[in-house]
């Protein structure tokens, strides 16, 4: 409390210091077409000749530090999941599964497939995937950022399949500019305070400048449980109110019974029970600090040679909460003789014994031999026996599961440029960056520890005493677990990644003094050399390793790997006809790369690739310009995709074909039988199961996959074209047209859940499954591996590594799709306006994650396994929309701008189509607290309608160094979707709805300003 009113005090102490310090008004057009020129060097995105004058045949979107003013956006990664044709990434908004980094996916081909550059140089990536984490990107001293479309590989090097996000950072900054900006929700909650801080100056008479940049950042978390859409559990199939299957009262495996729950009154082990709603403790805004450094230098040693250089460094320290820990269906041995285990329980547990579970059938204790049992305080005791079953049981008295990220990260970069000509440049560059992140994670229980805690006969002592065991009471309501209890059986964890990135560049570029007959430029160049190292590695403690954290989604395998690459590269951009009639200008580019790499492990084969693209660009008249690009690129395995071991871990699955019942015992479809039947048994589901097998709670499998050594390059082809117009009738106004096919073959990617369950089961008819004849001796169904208790595909990852998911060469990516762009502006005598439109139509997004699996076409689709395809850096689950636009409406009067954000997203639907259609909720639940049946009205969860959003912004001119402006997100307070928990991963799909997608916050009030001198 005292810390957040500090930080309020100050964050109104900066805003009320800096509105007093302005005198006269000034009046700012905000454009979203133009890339303003810098004053220092030039960066081309997409090509590393500088020359601005020549044509370009490659479209690029542009956002410039006016739009992120006007948005007061807070990260890089906010402000481009809203350009239309990006789909979204972790981020703020994804809470299970954010490891305490924000990434950006271009075109959903995933966030491992495109590059993030600073200054058309690469940064040093966040961890194994090799992805720059863009909580890092200096907002404050970004110029603009450019979006290229396709493959950039012969530019970039390898990577840039899908395209590239280029941060432009203003040039030769003097003065000191001094911004701070606080925003709250409607609701009161989700502050967010940034405050930044410039200073830059010009030296030694104009030879050289130097700019300083420091920024604080301070997010405030969004709880789901503080949203009246997400703040119970809605199953997407049901439209019931539901939850997690690892609840409180426990749930025990009875062999032939299934799954029954612990009446703490009775102490009978019941059918029914309450499910756990986890909602309330996610989050839909992640608590966030940063704090960043930025400085860069550049200085004339001598007429024709400059040495420039670049630093940045970054700290972030994340917080992503989840539900309180548990155990999560493992497998444990109670004795007959638990002191806390009531009689009712005990008899059902002697009736149904399996302390055997090697031999067939279900061993039955006697009246006689039980009460012998429970008598029995040592288990030398020849009466002693012990029940094998499987644990369900949710510890909120631990508190919830907190996992705290702290990344820190430096990045430099040297070099020195000159003149060999006066049309002939030089740059020779070298950079250095490094990235540490540290996970400590709190409010887990241990598997170990509850199967040592629960092997106890007496409340006092263990009969295994290692690590002052304490026995554990779980046969009682929520808080039979005492503090003691909890202490035993939780713990806190650590695990740091590592990486970093060594690399130099030379190039020569310019032109060769000599043109085409028909045309005045000369012919551009540039030629050049490039060698990037990459290492990371990730070490857990034992802990971290052992995979005994209940609820972490499996262990954290020691991980290490590097590789190396070298290439040379060529660029060519020729005019071949200007100022002629039907030929203002023709234009030809060309490129070519050649790329060793060197994998360092034994054994393992180098890659050696060529990439290369060809494109030009026509201009008939003055106002239309017509152009094309076709480029192949590469994308190598990333670290992760290499090198990390086989684990097993969570994964989306909603269906079990062997599964008969529900979380709830009720029978969903009949015990397998025939060919159905010898599957589930070859796949390690004991006989007596069947019939009783549990879908997966939650939502959640068990999946197992791994790097693999083996894996090549992918490939992509690439072809972009379109047209410019600037028509004279029209002044102010211009137009730009695109049509983009991005296709990759031998894509890296695993299998979706459902492409390995219809790989072993077939494709379902309604909800019965019938697997060919012969499927039980098929590697598709015997890599699938069961629970030995339940039969069921969740539990302890340790045993039960449940679908196996390999990962490949084998899948082929394809999209393709339409950028329009409008701008117009114009002096109405009055006041400006400025009217900027950008919009994206997807026509097509699929995949195929293996042959025979059949493309999965996505576009404007919701499920499990749409979004980007398997493999490191992957974002399944994720919504790409078939039409999505931005429109920004400006009018400035004297020293005032009004702007109006619209933002709109088409409508989506479920992939399956087998989603609830009906009153919401379905029935009455019997969660306490929760909503009535058909309380929320009549809702189709198949269908998600067109969403739009407006966003107002004023800004107010104080003087010539003052700018206040005022911004109300989410204007009319639009709600989110209602979608239900589980028709999509929890990466994406969070809280009854998608947040990354659509504003979860609701109307945000946002306030800034920034005092320039």
């Amino acid at each position: 409390m005292q810390l957040a009113l500090r930080r309020h005090l100050l964050a109104s102490t900066v805003l009320l210091g800096t509105s007093m310090l302005g005198s006269a008004a000034y009046a700012q057009t905000q454009t979203a077409d133009a890339a303003p020129a810098d004053e220092g060097t030039i960066v081309v995105t997409g090509s590393l000749i500088t020359n601005p004058n020549l044509e370009r045949s490659t479209p690029v979107n542009v956002t410039t530090s006016e739009e992120v003013e006007l948005r007061q956006t807070n990260v890089a990664e906010q402000l481009l999941r809203e350009v239309p044709g990006v789909v979204p990434s972790t981020g703020s908004a994804v809470n299970n599964g954010n490891g305490g980094a924000s990434y950006v996916n271009l075109r959903g081909l995933g966030s491992n497939r495109n590059l993030v550059l600073l200054d058309g140089n690469r940064i040093a990536p966040s961890g194994l995937v090799g992805r720059v984490d863009l909580n890092n990107i200096p907002l404050a001293l970004i110029e603009r950022t450019e979006v290229l479309t396709g493959g950039a590989s012969t530019t970039y090097g390898a990577d840039a399949v899908s395209g590239v996000v280029n941060f432009i950072t203003k040039q030769n900054f003097s003065g000191l500019e001094i911004s701070a900006s606080e925003q709250i929700t409607e609701r009161g909650d989700g502050n967010i305070f940034r405050v930044d801080a410039t200073i830059g100056a010009n030296f030694d008479d104009g030879r050289g400048n130097a700019v300083f940049s420091i920024g604080y950042q301070e997010a405030d978390p969004v709880y789901q449980g503080a949203r009246d859409i997400s703040r119970y559990n809605i199953s997407a199939f049901t439209g019931n109110v539901s939850g997690s299957g690892t609840t409180v009262p426990s749930r025990f495996s009875v062999p032939g019974a299934g799954t029954r729950v612990i009446n703490p009154t009775t102490g009978a082990l019941d059918a029914g029970f309450v499910p756990y709603n986890f909602n309330p403790f996610n989050i839909f805004q992640t608590p966030f600090q940063r704090f960043n450094i930025f400085g860069q230098a550049n200085y004339e040693i001598t007429d024709g040679v400059e040495v420039y250089t670049r630093g940045l460094f970054s700290k972030n320290t994340v917080d992503t909460i989840i539900a309180p820990s548990g155990a999560f269906g493992i497998a444990v041995q109670v004795p007959i003789s638990n002191p806390f285990l009531p009689a009712a329980a005990r008899a059902t547990f002697c009736a149904n014994n399996d302390s055997d579970p090697l031999t067939p059938g279900i061993q039955t204790l006697t009246p006689a031999q039980c009460a012998a049992a429970a008598a029995a305080t040592s288990a030398t005791d020849p009466n002693y026996r012990e029940v094998t079953t499987s644990l369900s049981r949710r510890t909120p008295e631990v508190g919830p599961r907190i996992s705290k990220y702290t990344t820190t990260v430096f990045d430099y970069r040297l070099g020195f440029r000159g003149t060999i000509t006066d049309s002939i440049n030089w740059d020779l560059s070298g950079g250095y960056g490094e990235s540490e992140n540290n996970q400590q994670i709190q409010g887990y229980t241990l598997n170990s520890r509850f199967r040592q805690a629960l092997r106890a006969t007496n409340p006092n002592t263990c009969l295994d005493t290692t690590g002052g065991c304490v026995p554990v009471n779980v046969f009682g309501p929520e808080g039979s677990i005492t503090p003691a209890m909890a202490a035993f059986l939780s713990s806190e964890s650590t695990s740091i990644t590592r990486t970093s990135l060594a690399q130099a560049r030379a190039t020569i570029s310019g032109d060769f003094g000599a043109s085409l007959p028909w045309a005045e430029d000369a012919i551009s160049f540039a030629i050049g050399g490039e060698y990037r190292k990459y290492t990371a590695s990730v070490r857990a403690d034992t802990l971290g390793q052992s995979g005994d954290l209940g609820g972490a989604g499996g262990a954290t395998p020691t991980t290490v790997g590097a590789f190396d690459v070298y290439e040379a590269f060529g660029e060519l951009i020729a005019p071949l006809v200007q100022d002629k009639p039907f030929f203002q200008s023709l234009t030809l580019e060309a490129g070519i790369r050649y790329s060793h790499c060197t994998v360092d492990a034994p054994g393992t084969p180098k890659f050696n690739t060529t990439t290369w693209k060809a494109g030009g660009s026509w201009e008939p008249i003055d106002a239309l310009k017509f152009r094309g690009n076709y480029a192949r690129a590469v994308r190598a395995p990333n670290i992760s995709e290499l090198f990390s071991p086989q684990n097993t871990g969570l994964t989306t699955l909603d269906d079990d074909p062997c599964a008969s019942i529900n979380d709830s015992n009720q029978v969903v479809r009949p015990a397998p039988t025939g060919t159905l039947r010898a599957v589930c048994l070859a796949q390690g589901a004991p006989a007596f199961t069947l019939g009783n097998i549990p879908q997966p709670t939650a939502g959640q499998g068990n999946a197992t996959s791994g790097g693999n050594l083996a894996l090549k390059p992918e490939k992509s082809n690439s072809y972009t074209f379109g047209a410019v117009i600037q028509p004279d009738f029209i002044p102010g106004f211009s137009m730009s047209v695109d049509y983009y096919n991005i296709s990759i073959t031998g894509a890296i990617t695993t299998p979706s859940s459902i492409d390995a369950i219809t790989a072993c089961f077939g494709t379902p008819t309604g909800t019965t499954y019938t697997p060919a004849a012969g499927a039980e001796n098929t590697a598709a169904c015997t890599s699938i591996r069961r629970n030995p208790l339940t039969g069921g595909l969740a539990g302890d990852p340790v045993a039960v590594p449940g679908l196996f998911l390999a990962l490949t060469n084998l899948g082929r990516i394809k999209t393709d799709g339409i950028d329009l762009t409008m701008n117009y502006n114009t002096d109405l005598g009055f006041g400006k306006l400025a009217l900027s439109f950008a919009g994206n139509w997807t026509r097509s997004s699929r995949f195929e994650a293996s042959p025979g699996a059949g493309f999965r076409e996505c576009v404007g689709l919701f499920s499990a396994s749409c979004g980007s395809p398997g493999g490191a850096g992957a974002d399944v689950g994720s919504i790409q929309p078939e039409f999505s636009w931005t429109q920004r409406t400006t009018l400035s009067i004297e020293n005032v701008d009004l702007s109006l954000l619209w933002r709109h997203i088409s409508s989506a639907r479920s992939e399956d189509g087998d989603s609830y259609s009906g009153p919401i909720p379905g029935t009455n639940s019997p969660v306490p607290g929760s909503p009535a049946a058909g309380s929320k009205g009549t809702r189709d969860l198949n269908f998600i309608p067109s969403y739009d959003y407006f966003d107002f912004a004023t800004r107010i001119g104080v003087g010539d160094n003052l700018t206040l402006t005022l911004t109300v997100a989410n204007l009319f307070d639009k709600k989110p979707p209602l979608t239900g928990q589980d028709v999509g991963s929890s990466s994406f799909n969070s809280g009854n709805t998608y947040p990354s997608t659509y504003d979860a916050l609701g109307r945000t009030f946002r306030v800034g300003a920034r005092l320039r001198f």
